[in-house]
């Protein structure tokens, strides 16, 4: 394993000189960090993940072990990627072009995925771009996620569908005394729904 300025890279990945790697970041085993990708403070790639060429990560981000984030994906602070998840860059894939010759990067333009800050993404699901999952929603383990998810949902399913609320402990929500009112059972934090949107509300 090598150790600077606080990041610690095992000798089997692979991380782009080109990357830029926050400190106290830590990329394990089989990994692939591609250039221009830029990595903040504190995260972590686990066993043979792939980070796409120019991918931004905020801080505190952990993406476990084989997921596959590719460009140009955008995750804010505090995203956390399971297991084998993936974020796709290809809205119409082909192999080759209706001419039948073989499609190189001059021939597709890639979208991304955004991911807000404390949203997190189950096992196995896939984000087919572009798409935006909004801050401390969760995307249920297999999930596919083919539109927008807003801030706090909760969605599951293939397409995935929201099923509940969600607040930032990850927890589900329960409702409260007034219609369109919901509280965290772990924190008792309070929040409003208007219009299929949820906000917290402030202390």
């Amino acid at each position: 394993m090598t150790s600077s300025s606080g990041v610690r890279i095992v000798d089997s990945a692979d991380v782009s000189p080109d990357a830029v790697i926050g400190s106290g970041s830590s990329i394990w085993h089989l990994a692939q960090v591609r250039e221009q990708a830029r990595l903040g403070e504190n995260c972590i790639v686990g066993r043979g993940a792939y980070i796409g060429t120019g991918v931004v990560m905020g801080d505190n981000c952990k993406v476990q072990n084989y997921a596959l984030v590719y460009e140009p994906a955008i995750l804010g602070d505090g995203v956390f990627i399971g297991p084998a998840v993936v974020l796709t860059n290809d809205t119409y894939p082909r192999a080759i072009n209706a001419d039948g010759s073989q499609k190189s990067a001059h021939d597709w333009e890639p979208v991304g995925v955004t991911i807000e800050r404390g949203a997190a993404i189950g096992a196995r699901a896939t984000c087919v771009a572009p798409v935006t999952i909004g801050a401390w929603a969760t995307v249920a383990a297999g999930a596919v996620v083919v539109k927008d998810v807003p801030p706090y949902a909760l969605v599951a399913g293939v397409p995935a569908r929201r099923l509940a609320w969600v607040g930032e402990a990850g927890v589900p929500l329960v409702a409260g005394d007034e219609a369109g009112s919901w509280v965290c059972p772990n924190t008792g934090d309070r929040y409003s729904e208007s219009d299929g949107l949820l906000s917290k509300e402030s202390m």
